[in-house]
């Protein structure tokens, strides 16, 4: 499971736990089936109104990857970039293509293809970006998904509001003080189901797939970069340092960061 996401989901159970152990006499008084059904059920069918089937369909798969700690295997891809640029340099195509069998990133192994195929560098950059567009958008979509869900899951909490009070203001001349009560708490039991859903469940997933998103155009946008000087045939040398650079955290170039602690140590 993803590090994070668990932290998180821990961290919301305790949040919970805190919320009822210490507001509440009754935990059980925020438990309204009714009120969670019309949140959920709405949230769907909204969803499924403004969405195509195919795609609503992907959400749960979406989620499974969200859990899942999916991996981007940066320096693999970059190290079997620079091994092919180094055998391309010697003009053996067939151990480039040898090696090109052991690249599991189909990104960069379409890449390398193109420019064994002497197509030029132009429109193998084309293609490139044209695909990494492609997967950028696709992304965008299935987040925006998440967001979009983010926004009706409040709404329909306020439609059980309206529901309970409407309910309510019917009973107020029986005197009937336990169904005001059960109506009240219909009415703000919603609201605080969709205001927990959006904000505990829909947006953190939305931005945990943005971020993935962020974190594969890197990688493309880097791999893109080395397959444009493997087709010039610059130094695998340059192009390690380059796409090093590409991918490095933010860091002193000029100060390195170990020396005050060395300085310290030698006086």
């Amino acid at each position: 499971m993803n590090p994070s996401t668990l932290i998180g989901i821990v961290a919301s159970m305790l949040l919970l736990a805190v919320v009822l152990a210490f507001s509440t006499e009754d935990p059980q008084l925020f438990i309204d089936i009714p009120g969670l059904g019309i949140v959920l059920l709405g949230t769907a069918a909204a969803t499924f109104i403004a969405y195509p089937l195919r795609e609503v369909m992907r959400i749960f798969g979406l989620m499974r990857s969200v859990v899942h700690d999916e991996k981007l295997h940066v320096e693999r891809d970059l190290e079997d970039l620079v091994a092919i640029s180094k055998i391309w340099m010697q003009s053996d195509i067939r151990a480039v293509e040898d090696a090109l069998e052991k690249v599991s990133n189909p990104f960069l192994r379409s890449g390398v293809q193109l420019v064994i195929d002497n197509v030029p560098e132009q429109d193998i950059i084309d293609l490139l970006q044209w695909r990494t567009a492609r997967m950028k958008a696709k992304e965008h979509a299935e987040a925006q998904l998440f967001r979009v869900m983010a926004g009706f899951a409040p709404a329909f909490g306020m439609v059980g509001t309206l529901v309970g009070l409407v309910n309510l203001l019917f009973l107020l001349g029986s005197g009937d003080i336990t169904a005001i009560g059960r109506q009240m708490a219909l009415a703000l039991m919603t609201t605080f189901y969709g205001v927990l859903l959006a904000n505990l469940l829909f947006k953190p997933i939305a931005v945990k797939l943005e971020r993935r998103t962020e974190q594969r155009l890197v990688l493309m946008n880097t791999i893109m970069q080395g397959i444009s000087m493997m087709s010039q045939k610059r130094s695998p040398t340059l192009m390690r340092e380059t796409l090093k650079a590409f991918v490095a955290d933010v860091r002193d170039e000029i100060k390195d960061s170990d020396a005050a602690p060395r300085a310290e140590q030698a006086s």
